[in-house]
């Protein structure tokens, strides 16, 4: 499979080197935002960019015809538009805040664990997420991601980085040097507390899914997310 890298920083490094060691090649690298996108040849792309490159360049893919998924976080509120884009060029287009394999299960724990403590009292929800000092957009979209599926299943209406109202999530966004990624989800009351937590040790589990995401959405079209490559959820 021919791989368009939409971004060469860590991650699309990172990217590269599980896509050669599954027997892939890359047909075009971009480091810095330009207009020069030659698709020849591509399979699928790999956007890894950042928040104000992302959306043209999934565009640039879908106007192509090339397949692209989407890790870059930060440009979720033009996720609707884009998704309309891809509807109207009848395109393939994957997103996910996350694509480490364990942290969509760690989703899907959220999840189940949200429905749980929704029928009891007395607890409040926090989620702290710590990344590296590179990292450009906070809270983390995977951290946006554990609130919303909270929010989805419970009395909670928002999330908040500041002090949160009785009605918000509390997310607390860490950044110290070297950390390729760590969320936890803490549920305390006056007698207890519960929580939940993925420590990713390095970039490859990311890069690893990324690459299953583009050999899996090859050859379909439409939307799709993790939950689509997984099957699960």
């Amino acid at each position: 499979m021919n791989i368009a890298l939409l971004g060469y920083g860590r991650m699309g490094k990172s990217i590269e080197t599980i896509a050669l060691e599954r027997n892939h090649s890359i047909v075009l690298k971009i480091s810095n935002a330009t207009d020069n996108f030659d698709f020849s040849n591509t399979d699928v792309a790999i956007d890894f960019s950042i928040p104000t490159a992302a959306v043209d360049n999934i565009k640039k893919a879908l106007d192509a015809g090339v397949p692209v998924i989407s890790g870059t976080t930060g440009w979720l509120d033009q996720y609707n538009e884009v998704s309309d884009y891809c509807h109207s060029k009848n395109g393939t287009f994957l997103y996910a805040s996350n694509f480490s394999l364990g942290v969509n299960i760690f989703f899907e724990i959220n999840k189940k664990l949200s429905q749980l403590m929704a029928t009891v009292d007395g607890y409040s929800t926090e989620i702290e997420e710590i990344h590296h000092t590179k990292k450009l957009d906070a809270p983390s979209g995977t951290a946006i991601t554990l609130a919303e599926q909270i929010i989805e299943n419970t009395k909670y209406k928002g999330w908040t980085l500041e002090q949160p109202n009785a009605d918000e999530i509390h997310i607390e966004a860490k950044r110290i040097p070297e950390v390729p990624g760590t969320h936890e989800v803490t549920y305390n009351s006056d007698i207890d507390s519960i929580s939940i937590k993925h420590t990713a040790h390095s970039r490859q589990g990311f890069a690893l899914g990324a690459v299953i995401a583009a050999e899996w959405i090859k050859d379909k079209k439409g939307i799709f997310s993790m939950k689509n490559v997984l099957n699960i959820g």
